[in-house]
């Protein structure tokens, strides 16, 4: 009971969560606790603002505690961290083995692209224009001021890549001479430049991480089937890896890639209700390997345009991951892309009891690293920082990992851990062998727990709408019948066209995609233009 009590009071000392209120009633007549009632009373989360006061600031501020990311010297650019890299490495593993079983190999490319790559292809120029950092010059020189100035003017500006169509098809067009050179099936993880000022970390910045695949087919019918093979790559990571629920379907003309002549997407539902573009396929057509050159002979020997694919995926997943999960006292982590699983942290109230502690604590780690959870060793560590037991621990709840365990003289007496899981508020006590031997059960669970949460919450601001009033109201919040919970996923028949652009750009809102039907649907009514369609699409707000 006394080590009970000790575990409350630093959790009360730390004045950050709720979670320590069960112990509190337990034991709040202890003298112990006189002098901490303020302080509970003063703060009740981890994270300030809340998801409800000030949603975008609690995202800065979870990113900042869980110690993921900052800004960088330069503008609009950010500096990733050890433990943010940690989820971006997760999640590089499983994508990398992923493209591998679907018969892709990895290449690398240039970073710098000639400026006349991008112009053979009009469309596609037009739409990264805007975006494109621009390479002039290729040394300094000292300038009359002492300070130094640009020089050697290059014959050619050079882009730093937006993306890389233009280099790739390039390359494609040499090595791609017979139809038995394809398919030609290539990605590669880099990083790409795209001019934003208006950062929010992860989810916008100038400079990102990334990967893109490109690959050249023999067939119309083959580049298809590859477009769509690839989203559902994305959609089966998106939900088995990063327990976010995703909506599969075709993008509108206005949203669809430049030059692209079909865009395919996954669309996620963040806890604000807003949407998140998480994964693109582009089906090119021939329009890339016709301005580049990639032509091969066919078998009937006569010669033919590739049809060609590209798709991407970012470091904006680290953002939906955070946006999807988290609560009001820091990042939440589903298991399977957690840097670290569990967290061992000793109770140390006296210097005898050190190594008494800490024999028990790594022979623990030792045995809880021999249990394979998702085809690989559990990844546990010990924190015997010098760090109070309730700031330690809070530490650890706002950097998300998934599993926390302490362990002091008390527990080795009775040969058990005191554990708490992320997803949950209460830690418990149990048996040090039964926790060993449903970890693989606790993780798996909380994996499934954080889907099924975020699936419900889709599931709960999804409405389908007959008429354009009833969705302008479902947009605007003081036309909502409950404000604060206004927004969410609209479904509606509608026409794909200028018109019904127009009336969306003063809700803010756009069409996310026009979700994959086993089924027809049958004849409705636009709710935009009153014209017939068969079409229904997904509208939301959106990053």
């Amino acid at each position: 009971m006394v080590q009970l009590i000790s575990r409350a009071a630093d959790e009360l000392t730390t004045c950050l969560s709720t979670r320590s209120l069960n112990l509190y009633n337990m034991v709040q007549n202890d003298s112990h606790f006189t002098k901490k009632r303020s302080l509970y009373l003063m703060a009740k989360t981890g994270i300030s603002p809340t998801r409800q006061e000030d949603y975008p600031a609690w995202y800065q501020q979870v990113v900042r505690a869980a110690d993921l990311a900052e800004n960088s010297p330069v503008r609009g650019c950010m500096v990733i961290k050890p433990w943010g890299y940690g989820i971006w490495e997760n999640m590089q593993k499983v994508l990398d083995k992923m493209f591998k079983d679907t018969g892709h190999e990895n290449a690398y490319f240039p970073l710098f692209i000639p400026k006349s790559f991008l112009e053979k292809e009009a469309e596609h120029v037009e739409g990264f224009a805007k975006e494109c950092a621009v390479v002039t010059h290729h040394r300094l020189e000292p300038g009359p001021d002492g300070g130094l100035v640009p020089a050697g003017e290059l014959e050619e500006p050079l882009i730093v890549r937006p993306t890389s169509e233009t280099i790739i098809g390039h390359m494609f067009a040499k090595w791609i001479g017979s139809y038995r050179d394809l398919p030609l099936k290539i990605n590669q993880w880099c990083n790409v430049v795209r001019w934003e000022m208006r950062v929010r970390l992860f989810l916008r910045t100038a400079e990102f991480l990334w990967q893109e695949g490109h690959t050249a087919h023999e067939t119309k019918e083959e580049a298809l089937e590859e477009t769509r093979t690839m989203l559902d790559v994305y959609a089966q990571f998106a939900e088995e890896y990063m327990a976010m629920p995703v909506v599969r379907g075709e993008k509108t003309e206005s949203e669809r890639f430049p030059g692209a002549d079909m865009t395919l997407s996954i669309e996620a539902m963040m806890q604000d209700r807003k949407a998140l573009q998480s994964g693109t396929s582009h089906f090119l057509g021939q329009n890339f390997s016709k301005a580049q050159e990639i032509k091969f002979q066919n078998k009937d020997g006569g010669e033919s345009f590739a049809w060609t694919t590209s798709w991407g995926l970012s470091t904006r997943m680290v953002g939906a991951l955070i946006m999807t999960h988290s609560d009001d006292d820091g990042l939440v982590l589903p298991p399977r892309l957690a840097p670290k699983h569990v967290v061992i942290c000793p109770v140390i109230r006296k210097d005898e009891e050190r190594v008494t502690v800490m024999e028990y604590c790594e022979s623990l780690k030792a045995e809880i690293a021999e249990v394979i959870y998702d085809g690989k060793p559990v990844e546990v560590f010990i924190d015997d920082s010098d760090k109070r037991g309730g700031e330690k621990k809070w530490y650890h709840i706002k950097r998300g990992v998934p599993i926390r365990v302490e362990a002091g003289p008390r527990d080795i007496q009775s040969n058990s851990v005191f554990v708490g899981r992320r997803d949950q508020p209460k830690s418990t006590g149990i048996d040090r062998s039964e926790f060993v031997a449903t970890l693989v059960e606790t993780l798996d669970d909380m994996q499934k727990s954080l889907y099924e949460r975020a699936l419900k919450l889709r599931t709960d601001n999804t409405h389908s709408f007959e008429s354009f009033e009833d969705f302008s109201a479902f947009f605007t919040p003081k036309n909502a019948k409950n404000p604060e919970l206004h927004g969410g996923f609209a479904e509606c028949y509608f026409v794909d066209c200028p018109e019904t652009d127009e009336m969306l750009k003063p809700l803010k809102v756009t069409p996310r995609c026009i979700p994959f039907s086993e089924t027809e649907h049958p004849e409705g009514t636009c709710i935009f233009t009153g014209k017939p369609t068969r079409v229904r699409g997904v509208f939301s707000k959106s990053y």
